[in-house]
């Protein structure tokens, strides 16, 4: 069995601070987050709406977090105008949706992982910026998608009421026909011009 490295020798000892989200695909988001949120009583904290990321033929999605407790998320995808199981698209979708990720806490922890695994046979494949943290991905041995994300800056109370609100317009729009990216984003304005409708009515006549 070969040595474990000593604190004093590996720039890494203890750096990694566990996990900061599982993820999954998602393919019924209204029974979703009423399990998760409404059940189980799991706050939604953050999500990202994500319109025309990855390649050509990527469909649109968005990501959305829940609270598990010390630090800890589960999040889900969900992928506009893909049907499960009736899709060419799904294995793929299913390969890079299902993915832990491990939280760092620097750039310097994150870039130093990114050297390690670039000097490996396993590669960083991808290195990207996304509206709250900095991640790097990589396929395991096992074929497995792994993340290495660090914060970029603090979630805000700002942030939980729009993840709010953006599930509330999945779950609207979940429910038509066809639901698109597109329509998402109208119904979450919709209900954005609602509540803050609501709010000056509060302060006109308070």
């Amino acid at each position: 069995m070969s040595a474990q490295p000593s604190p004093e020798r590996d720039p890494l000892a203890h750096t990694v601070r566990g996990v900061d989200h599982a993820a999954y695909p998602t393919f019924d988001p209204r029974a979703t987050i009423t399990f998760y949120r409404d059940v189980l009583g799991f706050p939604v904290v953050h999500a990202t709406c994500a319109l025309g990321w990855g390649p050509g033929d990527h469909p649109d999605f968005i990501h959305f977090f829940f609270d598990i407790g010390n630090g800890d998320r589960l999040a889900f995808f969900y992928y506009f105008g893909v049907e499960p199981y009736r899709d060419t698209a799904i294995p793929e979708l299913l390969h890079r949706a299902r993915h832990l990720a491990i939280h760092v806490d620097s750039e310097e922890h994150l870039l130093e992982y990114r050297r390690r695994l670039d000097a490996s046979d396993w590669p960083c494949e991808l290195q990207v910026r996304h509206e709250t943290v900095e991640s790097i991905y990589v396929t395991d041995p096992n074929g497995y998608l792994m993340e290495i994300t660090r914060p970029l800056r603090a979630i805000t109370p700002e942030d939980d009421i729009d993840a709010n609100v953006s599930v509330e317009a999945l779950m609207a729009v979940a429910g038509e026909e066809d639901p698109t990216l597109e329509k998402f984003f109208a119904r979450k304005a919709a209900l954005i011009a609602e509540r803050y409708a609501g709010e000056a009515e509060l302060v006109t006549f308070a």
